[in-house]
């Protein structure tokens, strides 16, 4: 098997090398090469693109925001046994109390909407990893009475900065039906800063100083907690809540981040069925390629059959060819597009700074920066593809180069 592969490899590594081809043919040749090569190379930044989305979802946003909150229908003003409870189940990490409020934030006239949450700091930083991202502050500033932790897009737009007073509005509906205001004045002890979503609307105020907004002091709304593994948070729920036996109303980030979710997975669906596209047309340059080769080389093939070469022989050495061509592009492409897919995030952080432009704004996509996320495994799969896309491309060119007729060829020669 080795000897007779010994003559198609030869040769077809000789055609592969050669100079001496037409300047057509030879175009045609680098034009197919570089549509694979770019091919590859997009498909593999993009993927890259899609993960590092998935990733920040996961390991970022994720790690803010709670994988389920509990609320039960009955007031909870000793929340410690709540919380117990909620950390005997084995897929639970930590549970932690919060109080929610809807309000605005006011400072010299300028007011901004903001999710106001209110937690115990001790208990927030077992589920969720704002620390990492405060700036200025500590989260045991939420200990001292009414002090608040604004995220930088908010303080921006407030105009504030650490140790300014804010007065802080939460709607309150009297018996009468009437909505009227709950203020409290608030010093700014700090400012976070996470690069997502969560920055447009989120300010962190003291778990006792939120209960007292709310109306019902030392009451808190329920306890939330995270999971080992955030994709079995609605089985967990669910377990959770049967445990308790209390009416309980459970909501998990599937409900309210799983679109999102879903979007980056379509997405990167979507977007890598449409360069796989782009793959296909340049493999179909590498057939157009091969019949100008075969159509070349018909002397040499002619010469070739009259010396004894066979037709499998014949057709291996213009599959040998393709395959080359179709090995360069994958191995280019996958090289570029692992260079650029480790750099992206750099090289469009340092675009913005030049161009004074924001790509992406928080306010529209989960985060504000380009993330990326190489994966081998994707760069393996995609220049196998191509690669085995290419292959299958040179079977039919090489086939009918195998059954060309030395005689019909020499007549006109």
């Amino acid at each position: 098997m080795g000897h007779a592969w010994r003559f198609p490899l030869r040769v077809g590594f000789r055609y592969a090398g050669s100079s001496h081809r037409g300047a057509l043919v030879a175009f045609i040749s680098r034009v197919s090469m570089l549509g694979l090569v770019l091919g590859v190379a997009l498909l593999i930044v993009v993927l890259s693109v899609m993960n590092g989305f998935d990733r920040e979802l996961r390991e970022r946003i994720l790690s803010l925001v709670p994988h389920v909150s509990l609320q039960p229908i009955e007031p909870v003003a000793d929340w410690q046994p709540l919380a117990a409870a909620v950390e005997a189940h084995p897929d639970v990490v930590a549970a932690a109390p919060y109080v929610d409020l809807q309000g605005l934030l006011m400072h010299r006239g300028k007011v901004v909407p903001a999710l106001l949450h209110g937690a115990d700091a001790a208990a927030e930083r077992r589920i969720s990893a704002i620390d990492r991202y405060l700036e200025s502050g500590s989260l045991d500033a939420l200990a001292e009475p009414d002090t608040v932790l604004l995220s930088r897009a908010l303080a921006q737009r407030l105009g504030v900065a650490p140790g300014a007073s804010l007065l802080v509005l939460v709607p309150e509906v009297n018996a009468e039906g009437q909505v009227v205001p709950r203020a409290q004045r608030m010093r700014l002890a700090g400012i976070f800063n996470t690069g997502t979503e969560v920055d447009n609307t989120l300010a962190l105020i003291g778990l006792d100083a939120a209960t007292r907004l709310r109306g019902q002091p030392g009451v808190v709304q329920g306890v939330r907690f995270q999971v080992r593994d955030l994709f079995t948070a609605p089985r967990v729920q669910r377990e959770v809540i049967q445990g308790l036996g209390i009416g309980i109303y459970g909501l998990d980030w599937t409900r309210t981040h799983g679109n999102l979710y879903e979007a980056i997975q379509l997405s990167r669906n979507m977007v890598g069925i449409l360069l796989f596209l782009i793959i296909a047309v340049a493999v179909f340059n590498v057939v157009s390629t091969l019949f100008l080769i075969v159509k070349d080389k018909e002397g040499d093939i002619a010469i070739l059959r009259t010396l004894g070469a066979s037709p499998a022989a014949i057709m291996g050495v213009f599959v040998v060819q393709g395959t080359l061509i179709g090995l360069a592009g994958a191995l280019a492409g996958g090289v570029i597009g692992s260079l650029l897919s480790l750099g992206i995030t750099d090289a469009v952080a340092l675009l913005e700074t030049l161009l004074g432009v924001q790509f992406l704004e928080a306010e529209v996509y989960p985060v504000s920066y380009l993330p990326s996320d190489l994966a081998w495994r994707d760069v393996l799969e995609v220049c196998a593809v191509a690669l085995a896309m290419s292959f299958v491309a040179t079977l039919y060119p090489s086939w009918r180069a195998a059954r060309m007729q030395p005689a019909e060829v020499l007549r006109y020669e």
